[in-house]
């Protein structure tokens, strides 16, 4: 994936309702979720594993009611 791949991929998941309050991880236009962070490690773990020449995302997408503190 470049990188435009990769905005478009996350603002279309950011979007979504099914990943609110989830852990995730995004390559080769895939999408692997899970409910915490230990999780979301071996999931990780995992997709190295079978793709090792690509660069995964690992993001949380926050809940509806959650506030994000932006820093400038």
């Amino acid at each position: 994936m470049n990188l435009q791949a990769d905005e478009k991929t996350m603002f279309q998941i950011m979007a979504d309702p099914q990943y609110r309050g989830k852990h995730i991880v995004v390559v080769k236009d895939q999408v692997y979720a899970t409910k915490t962070g230990p999780q979301a490690g071996k999931v990780l773990e995992k997709v190295i594993k079978k793709y090792p020449k690509e660069t995964p995302l690992v993001a949380y997408v926050p809940k509806d009611d959650s506030l994000i503190l932006l820093l400038k």
